[in-house]
């Protein structure tokens, strides 16, 4: 499938015109020169708006809109839970972790660890982030996105995976976050408009020409079992998405993990002009999280319906964007390409930040704050080629990719909770204790996986983080230490008592809002 020429114009722009506000927004005053502040946190300076855009266009990419329209394709609407579920996620990390995180004045997740803990926590983890964002967040954002080009546009899958790598380079090497950040926002509209427009064509097709809501009404006619949100044993997706699991178990782990501790993810909060400015970002965040799964979700129950022998659901996507009319595929294609530069942007700036100042500072001290620039742009650079290069060999195979990624970064995910909620909320926590949780939420993990493989992947991990808490809790009180600082070299505790946890009115009422639509979804599709 080839894309016509009026549509093919729509994505040229798109592309000239990202990478010129890309180039335009990076530049600074004369005579001033990039820092590291500038480039890993963008001056500290960014809007609520900008916060909230690029929390959303950091999080929805490839493995989102492909992954999760694959999902929606094979399991249905429960699916969304990894949406909805988060939107509430970010209201709590917003109000609980985002102050004491801006109070200790880090860059990095991993820099608040050696704050709280010790440098070996430190080093265990940077370790861990690194391996992960380049091996298999990065592989599958470029990996999906080839597969999309190559469905929709015909583009072979390497001269695919070359071109999202520039393209991602091209605007985002040299300005860094801000750069990131500040073009996030003509990506998440663009996201939003596209995602929203196949939507209503696919719904419009399936009604025949009767409208969205004729069409929506049909689709769960045609596929009831596509809009159960809690699954029962016998369901066949059961393994997936563990019936109350989800609402009361593991999936909590996920999204505290995702959302509050990662830190592609929680980088922009930390680059927020003040904590009211970035509390205010989250929430805005929090609307667009409710909103994504007509998106990235009802589109594959549509293709479901429309196109119903595919081989494989992540085709649900590309295929049901084949079915669009001339001049709407270029604007859902750009969209798309949209998703998955700015997650490709956010992941390498990310690495980069992990890199330079967990990484190389620690061995290479007192260098000037250009010499980290520029090993940031070096490390951004180096991990888009690896990425490149391993793609292909690490996801080619796999059939649901956002399924793989959850399973796969489940390994750690419960002991990364563990480390940050004992990290911020009892003092006693040690770093031993932390080293155990780490360690042992990827040993457990493992044990589970191969000699328990009928324990659903969700329960494994609501499961691990309990034994993990369990273990840092005991290793600590083995230890007896009650000073706030140790022989052993043990940092600092949060003095929670110091942070000022209270939110303004505004934050209140969006907080009632995102849990009262909540509501309001299970309710209704439960």
């Amino acid at each position: 499938m080839q894309l016509a020429p009026i549509d093919l114009l729509i994505f040229i722009a798109y592309v000239a015109m990202l990478i010129t506000i890309g180039y335009l927004v990076s530049r600074e005053k004369s005579g001033h020169q990039k820092n590291t502040r500038d480039y890993f946190l963008a001056g500290k300076g960014l809007p609520w708006w900008a916060v909230g855009a690029s929390l959303i266009a950091a999080n929805i990419s490839a493995e989102q809109i492909i992954g999760m329209s694959g999902s929606g394709y094979a399991i249905g609407l429960a699916i969304a839970s990894y949406e909805w579920i988060g939107a509430i996620t970010l209201i709590l990390v917003g109000k609980y972790f985002l102050p004491v995180f801006v109070r200790k004045k880090i860059y990095t997740m991993p820099q608040f660890l050696e704050q709280r803990y010790d440098s070996r926590v430190k080093v265990v983890m940077a370790t861990f982030w690194l391996g992960v964002y380049v091996f298999v967040n990065l592989t599958s954002v470029l990996w999906l996105g080839a597969l999309a080009i190559n469905a929709i546009a015909g583009v072979e899958l390497l001269s695919g995976l070359l071109f999202l790598g520039l393209f991602s380079a091209a605007y985002s090497l040299y300005g860094g976050l801000k750069a990131v950040a500040l073009t996030d926002i003509i990506q998440v509209v663009l996201l939003v408009l596209g995602g929203l427009v196949l939507s209503y064509l696919a719904l419009d097709m399936i009604s025949d020409g009767r409208g969205v809501l004729a069409g929506f009404a049909e689709l769960t006619q045609r596929a009831p079992e596509k809009f159960d949100m809690i699954l029962s044993k016998d369901n066949p997706h059961y393994m997936s998405l563990p019936g109350l699991s989800v609402l009361l178990g593991g999936m909590w782990v996920v999204n505290f993990a995702y959302w509050g501790f990662n830190q592609y993810i929680i980088q922009r909060a930390l680059a927020a002009k003040s904590v009211e400015e970035g509390q205010k970002g989250i929430a805005f965040a929090a609307y667009l999280k409710l909103l994504m799964p007509l998106i990235v979700v009802l589109p594959g129950i549509a293709a479901a319906v429309l196109i119903p022998e595919l081989e494989r659901p992540d085709q649900a996507y590309p295929q049901l964007m084949n079915l669009m009319p001339v001049g709407f595929k270029g604007l859902v294609f750009a969209a798309l390409v949209a998703a998955i530069v700015s997650s490709l942007s956010s992941m390498t700036n990310s690495i980069s930040t992990i890199f330079t100042m967990d990484i190389y500072s620690r061995y290479q001290p007192q260098r000037s704050e250009q010499h980290y620039v520029r090993v940031g742009r070096t490390a951004s650079l180096a991990a888009l080629v690896l990425g490149t290069i391993c793609a292909q060999p690490l996801l080619g195979q796999f059939e649901q990719a956002f399924q793989y990624i959850q399973e796969f970064t489940g390994f750690f995910t419960p002991g990364i909770t563990v480390l940050f909620v004992l990290g911020v909320f009892w003092p006693r926590a040690t770093a031993n204790g932390a080293l155990v949780a780490a360690i042992g939420s990827a040993l457990l993990s493992l044990v589970l996986w191969k000699w328990w493989p009928e324990l659903p992947f969700i329960d494994r991990m609501g499961l691990v983080f309990l034994i993990c808490l369990a273990l840092a809790v005991i290793v600590s009180l083995f230890e007896n230490r009650d000073q706030v600082h140790t022989d052993s070299g043990g940092g600092e505790v949060v003095a929670t008592g110091e942070i000022n946890f209270a939110t303004s009115q505004s934050f209140n009422l969006a907080a009632l809002g995102v849990t009262l639509v909540l509501i309001a979804l299970y309710a209704t599709w439960w």
